[in-house]
């Protein structure tokens, strides 16, 4: 099956609307995933979202409450206070072949992650800092990890969902695992897995992390577009 791309212009509205329903808090057009969940939003894939959209997310926000607009390029109104900017691209894997097999590194295995393994995910977010991670976030799809004698050295998961389409996030390995190909291994583990269901994976970056841009082009990335995250803070 062909995957258009134009659900991936607004994967967070897409997944909320979509996919991942069951997570999403709706006001009018404006949606919201969960706080427990992650802190992704959205009113419109347009840039002129209309006003009152901007209200009802603002009201199912809270008054000074942060919301993390992701890669969407509406502009909110004046009043909105601007907390961050992070330029970015969104790639997509060319939809030739499976992807292979890195070899095992003695000592390790991939192992699918549970609830249980939530207080270890947490900790190598905190020393990793790949990106937004709550502690229900493991619940927006399958994430995978690599042990080493039994401990959490790398993670990798599934995130946004806009249908056709499933984000590979939360890619990282503890500063003393890297150059060991775990995350090469976890990536490719979990594009088996979106191709086997018929989907495309996806991703994001950010447009400084050259390393990881040469890493996902290997393994048969391509970027889109050029993205740019934002966040602001609520009235």
């Amino acid at each position: 099956m062909t995957h258009g791309t134009s659900a991936l212009d607004d994967p967070v509205g897409r997944s909320l609307r979509g996919p991942h329903a069951r997570f999403a808090r709706r006001l009018g057009k404006a949606v919201t995933y969960l706080p427990e969940v992650t802190t992704f939003c959205a009113v419109s894939a347009d840039a002129d979202a209309d006003a009152s959209d901007w209200d009802d997310l603002a009201e199912l926000l809270g008054p000074g409450e942060f919301a993390d607009m992701f890669s969407s390029p509406a502009t909110p109104p004046s009043g909105w206070e601007p907390v961050f900017r992070l330029e970015g691209r969104q790639m997509v894997r060319r939809g030739e072949g499976r992807p292979g097999h890195p070899p095992v590194r003695s000592g390790t295995e991939v192992v699918e992650l549970t609830a249980d393994d939530v207080p270890e995910m947490l900790d190598l977010v905190a020393r990793t800092r790949p990106g937004p991670f709550r502690p229900r976030t493991r619940e927006l799809g399958t994430y995978l990890g690599v042990r080493d004698n039994g401990t959490l050295v790398a993670m990798a998961g599934e995130r946004l969902r806009p249908p056709g389409w499933t984000e590979i996030s939360a890619v990282c390995t503890a500063p003393e695992a890297r150059g060991r190909g775990h995350a090469a291994r976890l990536v490719r583990a979990l594009t088996a897995r979106i191709t086997a269901r018929d989907e495309r994976p996806f991703l994001h970056v950010a447009e400084t992390n050259t390393g990881a841009i040469g890493l996902y082009e290997r393994l048969g990335f391509e970027t889109r577009k050029q993205v740019t995250f934002r966040g602001f803070r609520t009235p």
